[in-house]
């Protein structure tokens, strides 16, 4: 048996990275990308679909008898309508483990150029403010030391995990936050009002659920008694954007590291977008997992993921809410 597979958003890999070819009988066909209303269409006769982003409804499952597998080339799943495919005996694979090394470096990244002000600094070159100083440096944006510094991770998960590794590593003294609005959750967690009173930095690696969305607003900011930085490499929906905006434009923060907004690409109008050009701003473009390394480790679990399936034992099955 021959399978048809078809990869919806290969853009969504950068094109250096390689896919090898599956080991038994197929035909790939890949598209750069695919709009929701062409989805039917192009995966009208696939036994295996692979997505990263695109998303692949019931109301399409319900007229693709020939799908069998939707292998989805990242962790989260949210595109895929798991039910649906619960239903039909479609079976759902993902990504898992690849992005251990280089999230936590973007996350730090974030924290060391916001902490030691690197970009106010080199802005402050361009402009030409080194030759007005006169002297061999000068002091215009202060320059804090991460050692010492209290960070407040929010997401105990494998990511949440090394990026306590690598704060330790630079002697900052790492919490990981309790569950809002839970407590008794054993020694591993600091109370989540806690972590948001006492943190220098606080960094998020929550998936986002419906329990989870718009967890940091106006409240939480409110309570953030040491103006710290907060780092976002997870998910946009965790942070209300607007009241984001609102405690930088207070003074409630002292800066805010986002490599992810709430609705991607964001619109111009997004609030993250129009603080993005303040010096304590830093906003990436979703990269944080798009290191070359991680990129290949992904690619082939991906065709891992597929071949184990063909064989008879599935790897990475997807199952319940995730």
């Amino acid at each position: 048996m021959s399978h048809r597979i078809v990869f919806l958003d290969r853009a969504t890999i950068a094109p250096q990275i390689r896919l090898r070819p599956p080991s038994f009988a197929h035909e790939w066909i890949e598209h750069a990308e695919t709009r929701a209303d062409q989805v039917l269409e192009r995966l009208a006769g696939a036994s295996i679909a692979v997505t990263n982003k695109v998303p692949i409804r019931g109301a399409v499952l319900e007229r693709l008898p020939a799908l069998k597998l939707i292998a989805v080339a990242a962790t989260g799943t949210d595109c895929v309508d798991k039910a649906a495919c619960a239903a039909r005996g479609v079976l759902v694979s993902n990504i898992r483990g690849y992005a251990v090394n280089t999230v936590p470096e973007h996350t730090f990244a974030l924290i060391l150029a916001l902490r030691r002000n690197v970009v106010a600094y080199r802005e402050s070159v361009l402009a030409g403010r080194w030759q007005q100083a006169g002297q061999f440096c000068f002091f215009d944006h202060p320059i804090r030391d991460l050692r010492g510094a209290r960070l407040g991770i929010i997401g105990e998960g494998v990511l949440g995990q090394r990026v306590a590794e690598i704060a330790r590593a630079f002697g900052m003294l790492p919490m990981f936050a309790a569950h809002k609005g839970k407590s008794g959750l054993g020694p591993l967690y600091t109370p989540w009002q806690e972590v948001l009173e006492t943190s220098d930095v606080i960094t998020l690696h929550s998936p986002l659920t419906p329990e989870t969305r718009g967890m940091i607003g106006t409240p939480e900011f409110e309570a953030m008694g040491r103006r710290p930085l907060l780092v976002n490499t997870a998910r946009g929906g965790l942070v209300d954007e607007a009241a984001l905006v609102r405690a930088l434009d207070a003074g409630l923060i002292s800066g805010a590291g986002f490599d992810v907004v709430d609705g991607e690409p964001p619109r111009p109008d997004n609030p993250l977008m129009r603080a993005a050009a303040r010096p304590n701003v830093i906003l990436t473009p979703h990269v944080a997992w798009a290191s070359d390394e991680a990129q290949q480790t992904l690619a082939d679990q991906l065709i891992d993921n597929i071949e184990n399936f063909v064989a008879g034992r599935p790897s990475n099955r997807v199952e319940g809410a995730f």
